[in-house]
């Protein structure tokens, strides 16, 4: 049988799919009821079936009212025996394989529903059809009883369904065939017994306040599901319609009781319920019912105090890749193994294991104590899940990685707490796995911030909210100022403005630094043009960072080349600062795209060193023209009584192997006169930092 899914284009030409799926409709419910249609006739019929039902598949939004009446359709028919709706079910299973497991489950529930009201329905008008007869037969003149008598008796006696005639008091006093059959005993021993012998644990907590509504005179019938003991022990569901017989006086007199056998109905119901609320692979609850049971928890969060919630998220680590080699049968049975174990483990009152899809699992902790509570269980699913597993003819060591969230329930929405219980897997999957983690609400804050930031960096781009501030590279014999770094900003209308630490690195991870970068650079050059025309000798040399993104990026050598020619600004008034990791941990093409910007021009300088590779029999062989020393060592010419004798020696190392290259050295987070004067001492060449000025406008700057 060809599934709908088997081509993912079908849906989109619904009358085909249409007719695959009457067409394995019809095989499958083929001799399960008697109706007067040939076989080419059930198919056609199903095939306007069908239609509706692919349109509720693939509509945006569920109508399941047109579902229902695909239902009700099928028993108007005469599709009406069990079997065929358990067939229907199991090809709407099969045909709709691939499609959302939600909307499956609205089909299969709504189509059930009509198909069930419908059935009810039709016997409802069956049981309409005695009681009015019994009715009629005592509303009848005395002369008139006993031809009313016999026809009442006659449908009693020959009636399909049960049937039962009691005194109020609760005595039986008459039954059917159909009832004695259907209860296996003989009517002897129904005669013998009363209401109270009918009673069971499973009857709706209303059915006796109904009995008694009916024999106080508040209602004249009542209609309600009810389970009965067959003689050989076995539960008999039944569609029980109960009406009162009055007497001239209107005094309550007789109980008629109609009792249909729904039996296989409830039963195909329940497994139906089963099946849209479990997982079909490890026969745990899945995320419908564990979001069922969440809710239901939320919505009483004001009549539960201060009670609590805990929920523990599973991820089994490395999964895909014992998917990947092993095959998904083995995946499968691992899954299989990870659920009992997890069922067995983890099966406290108030505690449910669920399956989420994929290899993520969920318990959830009602009434929780505490989060020490909380984290027992994860500790113990863990240890669950750590156990080797023998599956495929293979011995498979595997670990799992595991969310804790513990929070009270007034105050929190289904939405917030597995977002938390999600970004907190997500956590101990970096932390290194094969652990559990606890939501932390402030580092949360912190990473739906940087997540906000980051989504909002291209729009901001586009709205010119960054802008360039700059600060002085000054020399240190003679303290003039013969150069600027340009230190992009974000002028965010929520947090105000923002320096580089903030955006630059999500901007690398995004790859907006590329674009953020071009825009930079052409500012910077801009301004620098500017200064040049104003001031002419005396403009500084623009430094502008570049990041390890840009110069992989293989419109690097073209954009420099665009910006300068645009600005007009001489090559040789710009230097290019990257990272040691950019240069010097890259090979191939960055190193290409190195060498073809130092042919542009521009100054090279290495930002930051001392804290990578710090390699100098490497540099000898790139086109680097600067060395800018990493601010953590200044740090240790700022002493509180000396210097650091470690960093000066460092330091005075370093100034000297760059000399030797012919390389210049600026200093970066000079913030002392100490540190400038100890910098000049060992023949530092520039130096920056807020002792001379912090980053400012571009009209702040004196040359």
């Amino acid at each position: 049988m060809t599934a709908l899914s088997s081509t993912p284009t079908s849906w989109d030409r619904p009358h085909r799919a249409a007719e695959r799926l009457a067409r394995a409709w019809s095989l499958a419910v083929a001799g399960t009821s008697y109706v007067s249609m040939n076989g080419l006739e059930v198919q056609d019929f199903l095939t306007s079936l069908s239609t509706r039902l692919i349109h509720a598949l693939t509509s945006e939004v569920f109508d399941p009212a047109d579902v229902r009446e695909v239902g009700s359709t099928l028993v108007a028919a005469h599709f009406t025996e069990p079997m065929t709706l358990e067939r229907t079910m199991a090809v709407l299973s099969e045909q709709f394989g691939n499609a959302p497991a939600k909307r499956i489950a609205q089909i299969q529930g709504a189509l059930a529903a009509g198909y069930a009201l419908a059935l009810r329905d039709r016997v409802l008008d069956e049981q309409e059809e005695i009681r009015t007869a019994a009715l009629w037969s005592q509303a009848r003149a005395e002369e008139g009883r006993r031809v009313s008598d016999a026809r009442f008796r006659a449908i009693f006696a020959g009636a399909a369904i049960g049937m039962s005639v009691s005194t109020v008091d609760g005595q039986v006093v008459e039954v059917n065939q159909a009832l004695c059959d259907m209860l296996g005993y003989t009517a002897d021993e129904l005669l013998a017994m009363s209401f109270e012998d009918f009673v069971l644990p499973e009857d709706p907590p209303s059915a006796a306040a109904m009995f008694n509504d009916l024999l106080v005179g508040q209602q004249d019938q009542f209609r309600i599901e009810k389970p009965y003991v067959h003689k050989d022990g076995h539960r008999v569901w039944t569609d029980l319609v109960a009406s009162v017989i009055r007497d001239e006086e209107d005094r309550p007199k007789w109980l008629v009781a109609m009792f249909e056998d729904i039996t296989e109905r409830y039963l195909l119901q329940v497994r139906l319920r089963h099946q849209a609320l479990h997982d079909p692979l490890t026969q745990l609850p899945n995320r419908t019912l564990f979001f069922d049971r969440l809710d239901a928890m939320l919505a009483g969060a004001d009549e539960n105090g201060d009670a609590r919630v805990g929920v523990c998220y599973l991820d089994v680590d490395g999964f895909k890749v014992i998917n990947d080699t092993l095959g998904h049968d083995v995946g499968d049975q691992l899954l299989q193994t990870v659920a009992r174990r997890l069922a067995r483990s983890i099966n406290g009152e108030g505690q449910l294991v669920a399956r989420m899809g994929g290899d993520e699992f969920v318990v959830l902790i009602e009434g929780s104590a505490s989060t020490e509570d909380v984290v027992t269980v994860a500790e113990k699913a863990l240890d669950t899940v750590r156990a080797p597993v023998h599956v495929g003819g293979h011995e498979i060591s595997i670990s799992a990685s595991i969310g804790v969230v513990e929070q009270p329930l007034r105050g929190t929405s289904t939405g917030e707490l597995m977002k938390a219980a999600d970004t907190t897997l997500y956590w101990a999957k970096a932390d290194g796995r094969n652990r559990l983690a606890l939501f932390d609400a402030e580092r949360h804050a912190r990473e739906v911030t940087r997540y906000e930031l980051s989504a909002s960096m291209p729009a901001a781009l586009e709205r010119r909210e960054f802008f360039v501030e700059y600060q002085p590279l000054v020399r240190l014999s003679d303290a003039r100022i013969m150069g600027v770094e340009a230190l992009v900003r974000w002028r965010h209308p929520r947090f105000g403005v923002l320096g580089p630490d903030t955006f630059i690195g999500m901007a690398e991870e995004t790859g907006l630094i590329v674009p953020l970068g071009r825009w930079v650079l052409h500012e910077a050059c801009r301004q620098a043009a500017e200064w040049h025309r104003t001031v002419k000798d005396k403009a500084p040399l623009m430094s502008v960072n570049l990041a390890v993104r840009q110069l992989r990026d293989r419109t690097i050598v073209r954009d420099v080349r665009t910006i300068l020619e645009q600005t007009g600004l001489a090559p040789e008034r710009l230097q290019l600062e990257l990272t040691e990791s950019a240069i010097m941990g890259a090979g191939g093409e960055p190193i290409e795209a190195l060498n073809a910007l130092a042919d542009l021009g521009p100054r090279i300088a290495i930002d930051d060193f001392g804290t990578g590779y710090s390699n100098f029999a490497y540099l000898r062989n790139l086109p680097v023209h600067s060395l800018k020393l990493a601010g953590s060592f200044v740090a240790g010419l700022r002493p509180p009584e000396r210097p650091d004798p470690v960093d000066e020696q460092i330091v005075a190392a370093v100034i000297g192997l760059a000399h030797t290259l012919k390389l210049s050295v600026t200093a970066e987070g000079v913030e002392t006169a100490e540190q400038a004067s100890r910098l000049q001492a060992l023949g530092c060449d520039t130096a920056q930092g807020w002792y001379y000025a912090s980053p400012g406008p571009a009209a702040a700057l004196k040359f």
